[in-house]
């Protein structure tokens, strides 16, 4: 994840989220580089043209050279299934599109998504048990090392579970400001600070004025 100084990951109403350096970027393609598969949410997918993709010939490479797939699988998490069927993402079909959503997804929605994506997996009622889908994607799709990137509600979702490893975070010389302004982590929260996730700092390095910040979980 990028954040602004403050906490930050894009403005208040949405309107800038992509904020990074070119070498920020870099360093999204070369951790997709490692993953088998590359998960985000619906917001995500949905408001901006991405297609969860490994990027250019190089990083082809540099998967294969990982002894990974040259295209990674695509995830995209929606527990109410409210994906734009048109989005950009659906449009690349360069590798396959999985959705996880939960019983609470329309009929409709659930059509939409079964047309447009290569599989419609519902793990759980009112939201989705990551866990239980986790497990699903390891057995069906060979999914060893799972990237996520966001948005807020996602991670927050999957600290929740205790199922994050590592934490990469990009420090850009940037204010947003906005209470409503989206971090990292968003949705309920702990209440206690027990609950809270812990991590320790791997590494730090400094490229102009960003800071690449590498956590694992304590």
């Amino acid at each position: 994840m990028a954040m602004t100084a403050d906490g930050k990951i894009a403005t208040a109403n949405r309107a800038v989220s992509s904020f990074g350096s070119t070498q920020d970027h870099e360093h999204l393609l070369e951790l997709r580089a490692t993953a088998d598969a590359v998960m985000a949410g619906a917001h995500t997918v949905s408001s901006a043209k991405v297609s969860l993709g490994p990027g250019g010939a190089k990083f082809r490479r540099l998967r294969l050279k990982h002894g990974l797939a040259e295209y990674n699988l695509r995830v995209v998490a929606s527990g109410s299934g409210s994906i734009n069927p048109n989005a950009e993402i659906f449009k690349k079909r360069f590798s396959p599109i999985i959705i996880l959503t939960t019983a609470r997804i329309s009929k409709l929605n659930l059509q939409k998504l079964r047309a447009a994506a290569d599989e419609v997996k519902i793990c759980g009622r009112m939201e989705i048990n990551f866990r239980e889908a986790l497990r699903w994607l390891h057995k069906k799709w060979d999914v060893k090392k799972l990237l996520c990137e966001g948005g807020g509600e996602l991670n927050a979702a999957l600290f929740r579970a205790n199922l994050v490893e590592e934490l990469h975070l990009t420090v850009c010389p940037k204010i947003f400001g906005g209470r409503n302004a989206p971090t990292i982590a968003d949705g309920h929260g702990f209440d206690r600070l027990a609950a809270a996730t812990r991590l320790k700092i791997r590494s730090i390095r400094r490229v102009d004025d960003e800071m690449f910040v590498v956590f694992n979980r304590k």
